[in-house]
């Protein structure tokens, strides 16, 4: 795996690694989705964590890890959100294109960025963020055609992930990254059975063994080292609006993989809350939360 980028490295490199990063990211939901006919989405879930537990575990052995007693219940919180970020994830793109998934979960980190400001340009991208829920969401009138349901779940994935960064923040104080293979041990002790029991009976399948392995892969191992390869070159604010372009990634693979059309009107949507995230990431204040990258998305 990628650790590091010689210091000379023009500013094009890392941001083409993150762009990869984020394809290869999008690339794996949109192979996850494919599945769904044979295994369903629960089934989906256990084969993601259980995989891409065991690569985290490999890369970071979370066993040699140790947690103070403040930090363990943040931890279990981590854990938790994590695996719910996934099961409720997955649930949805069963039936909202993976684009529009992506922008609706955006907005729990972007929430969570904007909670308490009060600069009249953040109220800017409060207005664009709802403005795109607005166009998005079906609200009793068929505004988008999106399945109510599924968009709540993508909705709820969001707010796991306000979960996860809060308390990641809290849990990983003292490990960094290596956190992410313990929250993701605690993830898939609960949610890998949970997928198992409801899973279709095509997960035993021995021949889908590779691709749940490429779905790991592509979803965890390879972005996260690509992720940590840029970071480290890039300043903050760069990163964080760039992965701001994630929705629009996502809703290119459900395109290009998925064969999945948005409306004019669901462009603009996305669209929306793409532009209320990157400018969130610009213009918030120094000490709050920030949009940033989690190193075990679900997307």
């Amino acid at each position: 795996m990628f650790t590091s980028v010689p210091k000379a490295t023009p500013l094009w490199l890392p941001i083409l690694v993150l762009l990869i990063a984020m394809t290869s990211i999008q690339g794996g939901a949109a192979m996850a989705k494919t599945l769904f006919p044979l295994v369903g989405a629960p089934g989906i879930t256990a084969l993601r964590l259980g995989f891409g537990t065991i690569i985290l575990c490999i890369v970071f052995k979370p066993w040699r890890l140790r947690f103070s007693r403040e930090q363990r219940f943040p931890l279990l919180c981590y854990g938790l959100a994590l695996g719910a970020m996934n099961y409720s994830f997955y649930l949805a793109i069963r039936t909202v294109p993976l684009g529009i998934a992506v922008a609706l979960e955006f907005t729990g980190p972007l929430a969570l960025a904007l909670a308490g400001s009060r600069k009249p340009l953040d109220f800017l991208w409060v207005l664009l963020a709802l403005l795109g829920l607005w166009l998005l969401l079906p609200l009793g009138k068929e505004i988008a055609s999106v399945d109510l349901k599924g968009a709540l779940l993508a909705i709820l994935a969001g707010a796991c992930w306000a979960v996860y960064i809060l308390s990641g923040q809290r849990a990983g104080a003292d490990h960094g990254p290596a956190t992410v293979a313990a929250g993701s041990l605690i993830a898939s002790l609960i949610f890998v059975p949970v997928g198992l029991v409801y899973a279709d009976s095509g997960i035993w399948s021995l021949s889908l063994l590779p691709v749940a392995l490429a779905i790991a892969v592509l979803s965890s191992a390879l972005p996260y080292s690509l992720e940590m390869v840029a970071l480290t070159r890039l300043p903050a604010k760069t990163f964080g609006t760039l992965m701001s372009l994630e929705p629009a990634m996502a809703a290119l693979s459900g395109m290009l993989f998925l064969g999945e059309r948005l409306s004019l009107v669901q462009w603009l949507g996305l669209l929306a809350i793409v532009l209320a995230s990157a400018g969130a990431t610009l213009t918030i204040r120094a000490g709050k939360p920030q949009i940033s990258p989690v190193s075990d998305r679900v997307d």
